[in-house]
């Protein structure tokens, strides 16, 4: 009798826990499918506008707060307190996909980002460069959104928002001339052949908005006087100079960066030398462009970054026929921030590479992230680009790559807007090295810092003495990402100026 009843107690438990297995695989199960409908649902509508974002490169938070719930209105759907509802009949998912879609990134998506390894600690020095700074406003936050440096005449060109005007400064840092514009400009093409005007890009407004528009002006140096060519277009901030079909009549590209409008265009001079706007690739992001024959058949062809959404590089190639074939050189995830590129050959081996940088964090998720930084890609021929180098730079904004320090290698300075304020703010602007033929770097923090806050660069000589100097532009105003942030940093200096006094040092 009390063999059978431990018997029956043995088969009870054995049983119980033969149900509890099987709920348990059956739960595992259920995940596991909910996970990869997830997935599913993920690349089927978020790869339909920009390349797949991976749960990895943000955290939950970020995800859940911030990014999926800007990204549903996309899809018809809106996210409020919590509660998903569908906008209208036509909203592409349901809402039980739709939280699958969310719980495939919640359950797959870190807690927190992990910090970048750097590769090379940076040396804190001024290395070749002597700090130069214009006198100061103290009853004005500086808020500069362009710096020139016109190497001919020996003039630094900046504009700001805080007063819609362009103001010129002599080799001493003295203002000779300002003119009121329509807006704020943020980019100059100087004239290359004489008799050419300059040609002012003014972009309407800081923030990416559909209904910012901006303007496009010819404008003589002389005398500050700038002439209309187009006020028609959402948001402009880069323009430069081609004659995309040959007619002998100069034509402009321009970037056009919007929030769901933008694009990039061509300002087409008519006969009656009048412009009309002629789209290349209407979509919003476009950021900077390269004009020159890549494929070598004579005639202008079109480089450009798109930094919004679907992030990459595209490569616009003449057709001779008044429009352009588009190919896709590079795609970034969207979370990536593409802040800039340059086409300059790093190695030597006669080939263009791309000079790229990553940090734009104004968007849905405003955090630090591992893969913000400046990359390197190696053409390997046919305009086929392998990435070869790598340092991270939390916010880095603008990369500019030049011989600064004169010994026939190619070194880079960078900027970083949004710098990781709190733990390591010297990173607003870094200088490096070029230490050998390989693509080899030895970094500098110059100390910097303290001047201001950095969102835009250029890179001439301004001094007429044979090296190439940068001026940093000063904008200290908002964008403040980290919480309990506040400037340390001087906010009335508009910019300053690293004089580069590598040729000094070497005849010494």
């Amino acid at each position: 009798m009390i063999k059978l009843y431990y018997t029956l107690f043995f088969a009870r438990h054995i049983f119980s826990i033969l149900i509890i297995c099987s709920l348990i695989l059956s739960c595992q199960s259920e995940r596991e499918s909910a996970l990869t409908e997830g997935k599913l649902l993920a690349g089927k509508y978020c790869s339909s506008c920009h390349l797949f974002p991976e749960p990895a490169l943000l955290d939950k938070k970020t995800w859940i707060n911030g990014v999926l719930p800007a990204m549903a209105g996309q899809l018809g759907i809106e996210v409020l307190q919590g509660n998903v509802y569908l906008t209208d009949k036509k909203s592409a998912l349901t809402g039980k996909e739709w939280s699958r879609l969310v719980e495939y990134y919640k359950t797959l998506a870190p807690d927190t980002l992990q910090k970048a390894a750097v590769p090379v600690v940076a040396a804190n020095d001024w290395c070749h460069f002597v700090l130069k700074k214009p006198e100061e406003d103290p009853g004005a936050v500086s808020s500069t959104t362009m710096v020139a440096i016109d190497e001919k005449n020996h003039r630094i060109l900046t504009s700001s928002s805080e007063r819609s005007a362009i103001y010129e400064y002599s080799s001493n840092l003295e203002i000779i001339l300002s003119s009121d514009l329509p807006s704020a400009a943020i980019d100059i093409s100087f004239a290359q052949q004489p008799g050419q005007d300059d040609i002012i890009t003014c972009m309407g407004g800081m923030q990416a908005m559909d209904n910012t528009k901006g303007q496009v002006l010819k404008y003589r140096q002389k005398n500050g006087k700038a002439d209309l060519l187009s006020s028609d277009l959402i948001r402009p901030i880069q323009t430069r100079p081609l004659d995309y079909n040959k007619d002998g009549l100069q034509d402009y590209v321009v970037c056009a960066f919007g929030h769901n409008r933008g694009g990039l265009y061509i300002l087409k001079q008519n006969a009656d030398h009048t412009f009309g706007k002629v789209p290349v690739r209407e979509v919003p992001g476009a950021t900077q462009s390269i004009v020159q024959d890549f494929n070598h058949d004579g005639w202008p062809d079109i480089m450009t970054l798109f930094a919004h959404g679907d992030e990459g590089i595209w490569l616009f190639l003449n057709n001779q026929r008044g429009g352009f074939t588009a190919k896709n050189i590079m795609r970034f995830p969207p979370s990536f921030g593409s802040s800039s590129f340059q086409l300059i050959d790093m190695d030597k081996d006669g080939n263009e590479d791309i000079v790229y940088t990553a940090g734009d964090n104004s968007d849905y998720s405003r955090i630090l992230k591992p893969y913000h930084g400046i990359y390197i890609y190696k053409n390997t021929g046919n305009l086929h680009f392998e990435k070869s180098y790598f340092y991270p730079v939390n916010g880095c904004t603008k990369a500019i790559a030049a011989d600064f320090d004169k010994d026939g290698d190619t070194d880079v300075a960078v900027i970083a807007f949004f710098a990781d304020f709190k733990s390591n703010p010297a990173q607003t602007f870094l200088y490096f090295e070029h230490v050998n033929e390989d693509i080899t770097f030895k970094p500098h923090v110059i100390p910097v810092t303290a001047n201001g806050r950095w969102i835009c660069m250029d890179a001439n000589d301004y001094d007429n003495d044979g090296d190439t100097d940068i001026v940093l532009g000063n904008y200290s105003k908002g964008f403040l990402n980290q919480e309990n942030v506040k400037p340390s940093w001087n906010i009335h200096t508009p910019f300053v100026v690293l004089e580069n006094n590598i040729l000094n040092k070497k005849s010494k």
